[in-house]
């Protein structure tokens, strides 16, 4: 009896430390700030409480530092279990293996069959499913409802022509311009969008490795910029106007158009009044499509994790439909699951223009190629300096298109020799 009751207790001291032991998960956060930290951790707290045995830490890198710094922790060994993964570092750490497939996971998981296609064609970029997009950052068009009945125009553009007609009626207003133009830093998307729809293809490359950015629809795009620049149709200042600058330009009822992401959307709301503005798809081209630029971000789990179903357990239950839905609306991105679009939240006008994209046949997204080496340099420096040259009239359309060209060109045949 004595050796029974020993035995006994031996397994239940056992059994009690093996219940007492906990998984930690490192979690590290990359688009920092108190507001997204806050919630976050809100939904960490939940899986937490649904998962006694699991701790989750939460490591948060300032935006700014963060590719160096995420970089560095690998390279030293200290890896995290999970990583918010923009989608420009994707094939990067795809590509040397340091991330896990989530295909089959995302094949067994009970929310897996209500994500979108696009959800999972963006997390597949790298070749395999190595993110699930918790969101996506889509341009589309916002413009002030009370701007466009004082011009007369009696509904907002669809197209280009449009566009530019309703931006040059709103323009004649006393101290008012058509569009919030983005020529300082973070501009390119504009340029690019604009090129792309004129040109009626989001193609960067032809087939034997040619920028189609100096093409003739290319080049028409670039003057569209220009023209709504030089004639009067946007702020003379905005040639230097950052994001913030464009968003409370728009906010401010100083210019009536403006093209930006659903984060933008945040700002406004709290200073306009929902019945002043809403939001439509980006205006089309002549070959009736349009190119809005889309980018995205989510969770992806490094190849390394000791803990592979708590670290999947974990993204899925920052994926599924209710928690993504909250951190969609308090964040500003398009929310990944199908229906989402039913939720009273998104069902506004401020909304409908990034749901019609993404579901209409004549939108068609477009990703930066940010594979290239020399991407950034690109749209942070030569693109900024020259375009600016060119809303000031010191460079033509042409000729700006021809030296983006030639770099472009350069850098995807250096990209296709490491291929």
């Amino acid at each position: 009896m004595k050796y029974t009751l020993t035995g006994l207790s031996a397994a239940a001291m056992l059994f009690a430390s093996s219940a007492m032991a906990e998984t930690t998960l490192k979690l590290v956060e990359v688009i920092t700030s108190p507001e997204r930290t806050e919630v976050l951790q809100g939904m960490v707290d939940q899986y937490e409480a649904a998962n006694p045995d699991v701790t989750v830490e939460i490591v948060s890198l300032p935006w700014g530092q963060a590719f160096e710094k995420l970089a560095t922790m690998v390279a030293g060994g200290d890896i995290p279990d999970v990583v918010e993964m923009p989608d420009t570092w994707q094939a990067l750490y795809a590509g040397s293996g340091q991330l896990k497939s989530l295909k089959d996971q995302v094949a067994n998981w009970e929310h897996g069959d209500t994500l979108t296609e696009k959800t999972l064609a963006m997390g597949s970029q790298a070749g395999d499913l190595y993110m699930i997009p918790y969101g996506f950052y889509l341009r589309a068009m916002f413009y002030n409802k009370k701007l466009l009945a004082e011009a007369g125009v009696d509904a907002p553009p669809a197209t280009m022509e449009e566009f530019m007609a309703a931006s040059a009626a709103v323009s004649e207003l006393e101290g008012k311009s058509g569009y919030c133009l983005r020529g300082g830093p973070g501009g390119t998307n504009g340029w690019i969008m604009f090129g792309a729809t004129m040109n009626g293809t989001n193609e960067f490359f032809t087939e034997d490795g040619q920028s189609r950015i100096n093409e003739p629809g290319s080049v028409e795009g670039i003057q569209f910029m220009m023209d709504l620049y030089q004639k009067g149709y946007a702020p003379k200042d905005s040639v230097n106007w950052g994001f913030n600058e464009i968003v409370a330009g728009f906010y401010s009822g100083t210019c009536a158009f403006l093209d930006q992401d659903p984060d933008a959307l945040i700002a406004i709301s709290e200073r306009m009044p929902e019945e002043d503005f809403a939001v439509i798809p980006m205006p089309v081209g002549p070959a009736g499509k349009a190119f809005p630029t889309i980018g995205f971000a989510g969770w992806s789990i490094f190849e390394s994790t000791e803990h592979e179903k708590e670290a999947f357990d974990l993204v899925a239950a920052l994926s599924a439909p209710e928690a993504n839905s909250t951190w969609a609306k308090r964040v500003g991105v398009i929310p990944i699951h199908t229906g989402a679009d039913r939720d009273p939240h998104f069902q506004t006008e401020q909304f409908k223009g990034w749901f019609e994209e993404l579901n209409g046949e004549q939108y068609e997204p477009t990703v930066m190629p940010t594979y290239l080496e020399q991407w950034g340099y690109f749209a942070s420096t030569v693109l900024l300096e020259t375009s600016q040259e060119a809303l000031l009239g010191q460079r033509t359309a042409q000729e700006v298109a021809d030296e983006w060209a030639e770099l472009l060109t350069e850098e995807y045949a250096k990209w296709q020799a490491k291929q």
